[in-house]
């Protein structure tokens, strides 16, 4: 199980926030857990140098290219970068350091997986350059892939099928359990048990983590088959549950 460290940019800013409360018609109700007084570059630089390779800087809305840039110049090659990808711009993110981009909503079309564009974007980029943010929200007793920022509920449903029918044209997946995410409550232990099962490449879950109890309960739910993220619980990120220095230690056992 390795940490995956996360930058998450928000009006140029690394923040934290509960990403259930992003919607692009009512911004005045997002619910921000952390705000950085540091720059991106710091935090990169921090993961660059403890060699925690394949994190994740995400772009949460417009006014993040810049902050996305000095973080990808501060470990060129050492991060992934996701929000608003599509073929138009996903070379220039790899050319500017991003070891790979990350995508959801530009392979949703009408609540359906657009396969013409995925494999569009997989030809353009290479699969070996390609993550899939799967990231979903429970509905009855099934998990659907979530589009924009978490919002739009697509049709597709997380199952088996789906995860073998995607790694043909990807790296890797990374999911966030958006219903839990950011809210250092715990995890969702069906997501994680039904992930560990399913997936055929590596995976990156993420949502809820907030100490070193749910890192054991992830592990072992996850028959450590499962990479994590973490955010809120940090204590770089404001948090005081979790020590950065003790998640990295964790994973490294």
């Amino acid at each position: 199980m390795k940490f995956r460290p996360c930058i998450d940019l928000h009006g140029g800013v690394v923040k934290q926030i509960v990403g259930s409360t992003l919607k692009d018609d009512a911004p005045e109700a997002v619910q921000t857990n952390f705000v950085a007084t540091r720059p991106p570059a710091w935090f990169a630089e921090l993961y660059r140098q403890d060699n925690l390779t394949g994190g994740h800087i995400i772009m949460l809305g417009p006014g993040n290219d810049l902050a996305a840039e000095e973080a990808l110049a501060a470990w060129p090659g050492g991060m992934q970068l996701g929000g608003g990808i599509n073929t138009g711009n996903a070379g220039k993110w790899l050319d500017k350091g991003a070891s790979h981009v990350i995508v959801t909503s530009f392979v949703f079309s009408n609540g359906q997986i657009d396969m013409a564009r995925l494999k569009q974007l997989a030809r353009a980029v290479g699969r070996q350059r390609l993550v899939l943010d799967l990231s979903c929200r429970k509905k009855n007793d099934d998990y659907f892939i979530v589009t924009d920022r978490w919002q739009k509920f697509t049709e597709v449903i997380i199952s088996e099928r789906v995860l073998d029918e995607l790694s043909g044209f990807c790296d890797e997946f990374l999911i966030h359990a958006a219903d839990v995410e950011g809210k250092c409550a715990g995890i969702e232990n069906e997501l994680v048990e039904k992930l560990a099962g399913w997936t055929p490449i590596p995976t990156t879950y993420a949502g809820g983590i907030r100490d070193l109890k749910d890192l054991q309960l992830l592990k072992e739910t996850g028959h450590n088959r499962l990479d994590i993220t973490i955010g809120s619980a940090l204590d770089i990120f404001g948090g005081k549950s979790l020590a950065y220095k003790d998640a990295v230690a964790f994973c490294r056992h």
